[in-house]
């Protein structure tokens, strides 16, 4: 054998042997999801408030990739949930609204985010809300089930907080109720029952809270699962076994009711409370009102909610203070459960092979168009915060511009753990729809899908149409431009370089952009034809 050969046979030896060393001694990434719930760009890095408390959640986004265009696919809690954890737009799974996705024939037959990792041989952990429905056999082990309170109770329900007037109390003890923890001995309702806090509901069964004060209090649900989370996490550190895993934590707050300790309401005084910038009849050159048609009583539930705690409160202003001030105080609040998830994972050492990802189901509005709620298809609604960070690949405080959605997430974690992108259990499932943001992920600046981007969210249109994807009210979100179309034809437009609060409709004088957005939204959603397009 000649030197060359020699040369040549000793470089391929020292590559195999090198390549099996790193094979053998790779540990496939684990997984850390961190659910919101209703969060929108109320954050210190969204800016979306001037007075929000964020440091946790900005500390995280210092770390990791944040990007600054993110939609939800649907702006309610379930058909979000439900695409993101599936893969599957809505349009594609005829899963609209709140409807659980486990009477859904396409996403019962299409492999959830949590089954392919578990498939893929990941310990898949869960708790609090992570999908709207719970299915415990998608899980390795799942602990406590979505508690949306702590809320008072009068010995047989549930009842808003007593110091809410009404008629806002009237929406009931879910979306008619705000104010920090009071001592409720002695208190009663209007009937003479005693109060308590509570936990729990009446299908699990409630537990008292008890709270004399913010030193002397039981913890609330949330700050329940941080503590869980935190522990496990720690004890997954610890552990001999090398077995990866996909660990989901879900957190209530800001989600009604807006219920959190005095201490949180005591950082945001209601005299100093500032109000977003919102226009003046900002809704006359809109048409949601084509989405009132049908058996669709939340899509009103953004005029009730404003009317009525303007009403409570004696004027719009007050009343959007009293929302802001709860809204805020809950969002700190949550930020310090994230905060000590994230700590736990720092000090155990894991975050160095662990992916995060910190992201919510939908936005919220804060009075914007005279809306105080979800489930609209303007940005407040379908804006929310999405953040990753993947060890060895993203760079610390990187922003991406383009438009992406969490139909993407999915997606994504197969593609940075390996996975198969083999989702469907039959042929009666759908496949994975979003894309890998992997690239945006290397290079935050990425361009070749930068100038394509655009992000698909659907609102419903009511029973009368609950089959029928062609008949619900659909919005596209582009690099500059978001377009809206109703299933009655009726159109918005608007332009975020020169108009980022969507104040004005462009939709009658801007003939050819409009021309170009309609393909975008056809191109997502065919081969469906939209009703509003005929």
């Amino acid at each position: 054998m000649n030197k060359l050969n020699i040369l040549l046979f000793l470089g391929f030896w020292l590559g195999c042997t090198f390549t099996k060393t790193r094979m053998d001694s790779f540990q496939p990434p684990n997984v850390l999801v961190i659910m919101v719930d209703d969060l929108n760009d109320n954050i210190g890095v969204l800016g979306g408030h001037p007075q929000a408390k964020t440091p946790n959640i900005d500390r995280f986004a210092q770390s990791a990739t944040t990007f600054l265009q993110a939609y939800c696919n649907a702006p309610m809690c379930g058909p979000s949930r439900a695409s993101m954890f599936t893969g599957v737009y809505p349009h594609h799974s005829i899963n609209f609204f709140q409807e659980s996705w486990l009477k859904n024939e396409v996403l019962t037959n299409t492999r959830t985010m949590m089954e392919q990792f578990k498939m893929a041989g990941y310990e898949v952990i869960g708790t609090g809300k992570i999908m709207h429905h719970n299915k415990k056999e998608i899980w390795t082990h799942f602990e406590n089930e979505a508690d949306y309170t702590p809320t008072p109770f009068d010995g047989e329900q549930q009842v808003p907080h007593p110091d809410v007037p009404k008629p806002f109390s009237e929406i009931g003890w879910v979306d008619g109720s705000l104010g920090s923890f009071v001592n409720l001995e002695g208190r009663t309702t209007e009937e003479g029952k005693p109060l308590n806090w509570t936990t729990g509901n009446a299908k699990r069964g409630f537990k008292p809270m008890r709270y004399i004060n913010d030193a002397d209090r039981d913890p609330t649900p949330d700050e329940i699962n941080a503590e869980w989370t935190a522990q496990k996490i720690k004890k997954l550190a610890k552990r001999a076994s090398k077995q990866p895993f996909f660990l989901a934590v879900g957190f209530l707050r800001p989600h009604t009711p807006l219920v959190a300790p005095k201490t949180y309401f005591d950082r945001f005084p209601l005299e100093n409370i500032e109000l977003i910038d919102i226009k003046e009849n900002d809704r006359d050159d809109t048409h949601l009102k084509a989405a009132y048609l049908g058996d669709v009583f939340t899509l009103r539930m953004g005029t009730r909610m404003l009317e009525s705690i303007s009403t409570a409160y004696g004027s719009r202003e007050m009343g959007l203070k009293k929302w802001t001030q709860a809204y805020l105080a809950c969002v700190a609040a949550v930020d310090d459960n994230i905060g000590q998830v994230l700590t736990a994972l720092r000090e155990s050492g894991l975050d160095k092979n662990t992916i995060v990802v910190l992201a919510s189901d939908h936005g919220f509005h804060m009075g914007e168009k005279d809306w105080l709620y979800k489930n609209s298809l303007w940005e407040e609604s379908t804006r929310v915060p999405l953040m990753m960070r993947v060890p060895n690949i993203t760079k610390a405080n990187s922003k991406v511009v383009a438009p992406v959605s969490l139909i993407d997430v999915y997606p994504t974690l197969v593609d940075l753990c390996n996975l198969s992108t083999e989702t469907t259990k039959n042929e009666k499932g759908h496949p994975l729809d979003g894309k890998s943001l992997r690239p945006f992920l290397q290079n935050s600046n990425h361009k070749s899908r930068e100038e394509a981007s655009a992000a698909l969210s659907v609102v419903f249109a009511g029973n009368d149409y609950k089959n029928d994807p062609a008949m619900q009210h659909y919005a596209i979100r582009a690099q500059r431009y978001r377009y809206i179309l109703y299933n009655n034809g009726e159109e918005e437009l608007y332009d975020h370089k020169k108009d980022p609060f969507e104040w004005t409709n462009l939709a009658e004088t801007h003939q050819e952009v409009l021309k170009i957005m309609r393909e975008k939204m056809k191109s997502v959603v065919l081969p469906i034809e939209l009703a509003g397009f005929k």
